[in-house]
């Protein structure tokens, strides 16, 4: 009786240990360091895939790590990125667009950071469980944007879903075969920061490269639209809980069909 007792104490306190954890990472680049957040459930230690997760303007937050806590539920491993580097974390709106302006204005950089970053993930293998030859990559908003110029550089990932981000980029316009991966965007239908002549050139450029693309429109659906934290933070800035339930599933079975077809 004891022993069985034992046992089962043992049990209960090997699931509650279990739980989401967040571990900080940091990497050096450019002469900045950046602190960005593995994260995971370490109920298992079975390799998964990665979904590289670009947060909104306001960079590394307590709120941005508990989303990414929400995504990688058991199916991921988020690799959390810090585009400011450590000594720079917004406070309020004019803060983080001044933060989030600094790095649009040098679309070099931009690029050069967010790839730092997959290169840090992919190296990831000995810290987190996470299935390095099956890596995407998500952003919302600044971060959308920051993703899908992931894309527009060739990276060689398994897709890249973006949620109410920035379309366009200062970069050369891409040409065909310089997107190799998939792309999804989901975009408010009225949101006011997405112009539609931006849409109908993204659009044109996703032609132009004949990338495997999706761009869908939420009906109803404003800026912010999957952020239910930035909910009248800025004017335009609006949670819609069905079009961030509809998207979060989109998103997650974009994901299933691009890992799956890498194996």
């Amino acid at each position: 009786m004891r022993i069985l007792l034992a046992l089962s104490l043992l049990l209960i306190s090997s699931v509650s240990v279990a739980a989401q954890r967040a571990d900080k990472i940091s990497w050096a680049h450019g002469g900045k360091n950046f602190d960005g957040y593995l994260v995971w459930d370490d109920a298992s230690n079975k390799a998964r895939p990665g979904l590289l997760m670009v947060p909104n303007w306001y960079g590394i937050t307590d709120s941005a790590i508990s989303k990414a806590k929400t995504i990688a539920g058991k199916d991921y491993v988020v690799l959390l990125v810090d585009m400011y580097g450590r000594d720079l974390r917004p406070k309020n709106p004019d803060e983080a667009g001044k933060a989030a302006g600094g790095v649009y204005a040098d679309p070099a950089e931009l690029r050069a950071r967010i790839t730092t970053a997959l290169a840090q993930f992919k190296a990831a293998g000995k810290k987190a469980p996470v299935d390095t030859k099956n890596i995407g990559a998500i952003g919302f908003c600044f971060g959308g944007a920051v993703a899908l110029d992931l894309a527009r550089s060739g990276a060689n990932i398994a897709g890249v879903a973006t949620f109410h981000g920035n379309l366009s980029t200062k970069l050369p316009a891409t040409k065909a075969g310089d997107i190799k991966t998939a792309v999804l965007v989901m975009n408010g239908g009225d949101d006011k920061y997405v112009s539609a002549e931006s849409i109908v050139d993204f659009q044109k450029e996703m032609q132009v490269t004949k990338a495997d693309w999706q761009f869908v429109n939420f009906g109803g659906a404003v800026h912010c639209f999957a952020e239910p934290d930035e909910t009248g933070t800025v004017p335009g800035c609006l949670y819609h809980e069905p079009s961030y339930k509809r998207s979060m599933k989109m998103m997650r079975n974009f994901f299933a069909e691009r890992f799956a077809a890498s194996k």
